[in-house]
């Protein structure tokens, strides 16, 4: 069973950080591109992030010098560091795997989606 469970959202003041987790199991975790994505209210789901072993990491204009994405194999985590958080960063996060396309990671890459975790900046 693939399984990905987004955590360690909740409401931070702007400027603040915070550090979200993304636990897998059930698959073959370097096997997959493991990206982080956000939907605002109203809004379509954008594409943060995500981290390749073919090409690296790579960033949404909106969040680079921002936010940091790692990876930790040992323990099928990958995670997103937010810093510098604005109100516009506000929406629910989640993580999704899947397979590059091209060079590209978009939503409609992402073969498994965790369920998603809160972050609210206020101003």
């Amino acid at each position: 069973e693939v399984q990905l469970q987004a955590s360690g959202g909740g409401l931070v003041h702007a400027g603040g950080s915070l550090r979200l987790s993304c636990a897998t199991s059930g698959f073959v975790f370097d096997g997959y591109v493991i990206g982080w994505f956000r939907q605002a209210p109203g809004k379509e789901r954008e594409r943060v992030g995500f981290q390749s072993s073919r090409t690296g990491l790579h960033y949404a204009d909106s969040v680079k010098g921002q936010f940091t994405i790692s990876r930790d194999n040992a323990k099928n985590t990958v995670y997103l560091e937010m810093n510098s958080l604005k109100p516009e960063d506000t929406a629910v996060y989640y993580c999704g795997a899947g397979f590059l396309y091209g060079s590209g990671f978009s939503p409609n890459n992402v073969y498994y989606w965790g369920q998603g975790t809160l972050v609210t900046v206020s101003s």
